[in-house]
């Protein structure tokens, strides 16, 4: 078995708040959900230390093959409690993650996606899409920006792993043939999702090829030649990516 891992910061003055680990049979990817720089968050601390305290908590508790939902709360109280004495975690902006995490299992891959990270699946000669869809079914209907990030957490929403355990009961789990995947965060599914230069099919066929940092590379060129965001608008020119692959 092979774990490939490739990771980047959108800005090199600024965190990582990505994070991606994995052990023998199992792999965690979470991307940090940052506030705008003008918008406080209640934290001293940051995404980037809350995301990795989240991720090695919640790798832990799938290595020792707890349920993945169950490992994700646990995770949440526990690294939540680890600042809640000092930080305000009912700011609507604590700080939260999205979250994929995905266990090997004899012939079996168990799965948790939650929120906008993307898990892709080799199956039977095709590839299987595991995505959260709520946040994209959100947006026409409220708007862009702090009008989105109001329904975060909140019930007709959409939910990330922040200060609140019960987004783990929100997350979609399941069971699936053992084969070939790839989680990447939103940084690097938009070479699909934001500028068309892939189709999932093609996205994961460069990684089985050439490995997930040529994946990063890609998105890397595609920011770079429109760096106005004038012909692909998005938030940020360049984000956090990252992508990990796995192979029997």
């Amino acid at each position: 078995m092979s774990f490939l891992l490739a990771t980047e910061p959108g800005r090199p003055d600024h965190p990582n708040e990505d994070f991606a680990a994995v052990t023998a049979t199992a792999a965690v990817l979470l991307d940090g959900a940052s506030a705008p720089a003008d918008v406080d968050n209640g934290c001293s601390h940051g995404v980037a230390w809350y995301t990795r305290r989240l991720g090695a908590l919640l790798l832990a508790g799938a290595d020792a093959g707890a349920d993945l939902r169950e490992a994700l709360a646990e995770a949440i109280r526990s690294a939540s409690a680890a600042h809640g004495g000092t930080c305000d975690l009912g700011n609507q902006e604590t700080p939260s993650a999205t979250v994929v995490a995905v266990r090997i299992s004899g012939d079996r891959l168990e799965y948790l996606v939650l929120s906008d990270s993307v898990l892709l699946v080799g199956e039977g000669g095709g590839l299987r899409t595991i995505a959260d869809t709520r946040l994209d079914d959100l947006r026409p209907r409220v708007g862009p920006g702090t009008a989105v990030r109001a329904w975060r957490n909140v019930p007709g929403g959409f939910w990330t792993a922040g200060a609140d355990p019960r987004a783990a009961d929100e997350a979609l789990v399941g069971t699936v043939p053992r084969g070939p995947f790839l989680a990447m965060t939103d940084g690097a599914t938009r070479v699909v999702e934001v500028f068309g230069d892939l189709s999932w099919e093609g996205a994961f066929a460069l990684v089985r090829r050439r490995g997930p940092g040529a994946l990063l590379e890609r998105v890397r060129e595609l920011e770079a030649a429109d760096p106005d965001r004038r012909r692909h608008p998005r938030a940020k020119v360049r984000d956090d990516a990252t992508a990990l692959c796995w192979s029997p």
